[in-house]
């Protein structure tokens, strides 16, 4: 497996990027809407989403400052298209403080998406399941997490700060957006797909946790576990990004299980849960499309929120 040396990106490195992959696609001739929502798919989620119509496909490691994907179920390339008329550009796979990176670089992506224009952005992960009602298949709305790596000194905002782009010190109280919780929680219910809510807790991995590790983030609060998606959230909430997430139970992270689970279970779980997370996504976007949302509705949420509850 190759190695990357954590070091510091150029201050511009996402707008380097976004450069890029705007010259790459004039030069493919390829058009398109430039994305207003960004999808990053997680581990052994790289099937989902097949209906997008995608305009452009780019693989990591050609876009400027991006290192190629060295995890099995994460694809390494972006997407830019559309879903049901709305643009999108999906990340199918993303970085790991496990591979080596630095909490810059796990960032760097969700900056690239907001220098492409995204204002929203959706997580996805694989999870396993701390919380006993959770099973394999199950999707959990993401009301909360707590960052073990990020309160221990690894996060993205760490360095020097620019102003023009986020504040200093970022409140996270509301990091994910509870109007689109509460939109998701309706669609789930209307298409009847189980969607459990609850917090998600990031640990840097890459080993499994130990029974008495599991115990311990039970205790903490947490629901579910994983290795990812905090630090592109904080990124996001950096840029002031509107955020929504949604963890996939690939597996039962109890003391009872944390002698069997391994990653082919996690990828063969992440794919059980695809037709439901399709059926959630594609009912989102739908409605998104709609005619009395399509002027730039994505900034004013609160109106279109009421205005779809009704």
């Amino acid at each position: 497996m190759q190695r990357f040396e954590a070091r510091r990106l150029p201050s511009d490195a996402a707008h380097q990027a976004a450069r890029w992959i705007r010259q790459t696609a004039m030069y493919a001739g390829s058009p398109m809407p430039w994305p207003k929502v960004g999808i990053i798919l997680g581990s052994g989620l790289n099937d989902l989403l097949p209906m997008v119509e995608v305009a452009q496909t780019i693989a990591y490691q050609d876009i400027p400052h991006f290192p190629p994907t060295t995890v099995a179920g994460h694809s390494g390339q972006l997407d830019i298209g559309t879903l049901h008329d709305v643009p999108v550009a999906l990340l199918r796979g993303r970085f790991h403080l496990y591979e080596g990176h630095s909490p810059e670089l796990l960032a760097l992506p969700v900056r690239t998406l907001h220098a492409l224009g995204v204002e929203t952005l959706i997580v996805t992960n694989a999870a396993g399941g701390l919380n006993p009602a959770f099973h394999q298949g199950d999707l959990m709305v993401m009301r909360d997490h707590i960052g073990l790596p990020t309160l221990g000194g690894q996060n993205p905002l760490i360095g020097p700060n620019d102003e023009a782009v986020g504040p200093r010190f970022v409140p996270m109280g509301a990091a994910y957006d509870a109007e689109m919780i509460e939109w998701l929680r309706n669609i789930a219910k209307q298409a009847h797909v189980k969607l459990h809510e609850g917090v998600y807790i990031m640990v840097a991995g890459p080993t499994y946790e130990t029974p008495a590790e599991l115990r311990a983030l039970r205790f903490l609060g947490a629901d579910a576990v994983g290795m990812s998606t905090v630090p592109e959230v904080i990124a996001a909430r950096h840029l002031g990004m509107k955020v929504l997430g949604i963890s996939c139970i690939t597996n039962a992270a109890t003391p009872e299980e944390a002698t069997s689970v391994n990653h082919d279970e996690v990828l063969q779980g992440a794919r059980a849960t695809l037709p439901h997370l399709d059926r959630l996504l594609s009912d989102f976007f739908r409605a998104l499309s709609q005619k009395e949302i399509a002027q730039d509705s994505l900034v004013d949420h609160g109106r279109w929120w009421d205005e779809h509850q009704e």
